[in-house]
């Protein structure tokens, strides 16, 4: 049953959180550990990136994902790009398909593959983040959310969402929002479960779509 879940958080959503993080997290060990070793070789700096995000009702929290940008990057970029994505409505292409220059090369194939995530498992076992929830937005991005906005902040932020598997790069901030809102409004096991299902072809489309998109601009320079 489908059902506003407003300021509670489901029994069985915590314990499937708890299962599944930990199950993950000692099966993707010698995974965790060989590529932080890789990023340790590859770029000069630490192997995990700690982040501040914000999470369910507004609350900031440090998020911990894979490093995969060259140590001092500036965040005015993203900034200026997502600045934009919102202006404009644009669809929510990432800026890792101009190949982005602050990108390391195996950091840019942790970012398509959507690996760099996975030690957020650790902030859903630390219950800051759920499996399946709205993604966690930056603080500078939640400053320019208008009121009504702010209601997928009701769920626990997520790994993976209802924006993630319903076209992610071909939806607009506006789809994302309204998506994400639906999934705040709407929570229960099957959803969560259909979202968790089609999570893992969603990257694998997300990933060939963005190798033809890289491949296009590419000869575009080319050809100028």
């Amino acid at each position: 049953m489908m059902r506003n879940v407003g300021s509670s958080f489901p029994v069985w959503k915590r314990a499937i959180d708890i299962l599944l993080s930990s199950v993950g997290l000692i099966a993707v060990a010698p995974v965790l550990i060989a590529i932080a070793a890789i990023i340790k070789v590859v770029s000069p700096g630490p192997a995990f990136l700690k982040q501040e995000r914000i999470g369910r009702h507004g609350k900031p929290f440090a998020l911990w994902k894979f490093r995969t940008m060259e140590v001092g990057a500036d965040d005015g970029l993203h900034r200026k790009h997502l600045n934009d994505l919102i202006a404009t409505d644009a669809p929510m292409i990432k800026l890792d398909a101009a190949r982005d220059p602050r990108v390391f090369p195996f950091g840019r194939i942790l970012r398509s593959s959507c690996i760099d995530e996975l030690p957020q498992l650790l902030n859903v076992l630390r219950g800051e983040m759920s499996l399946v929830g709205p993604r966690p937005c930056l603080a500078y991005e939640a400053k320019q959310y208008q009121a009504r906005h702010k209601k997928r902040f009701e769920v626990m932020p997520g790994i993976t969402g209802l924006w993630q598997v319903s076209g992610k790069s071909k939806t607009t901030f506006t789809e994302m929002i309204r998506l994400d809102i639906k999934y705040a409004r709407n929570v229960s096991f099957m959803l969560d479960l259909k979202i968790l299902l089609r999570t893992i072809p969603a990257v694998v489309a997300e990933l060939c779509e963005s190798r033809i998109n890289r491949n296009s601009i590419d000869d575009v320079k080319r050809a100028v």
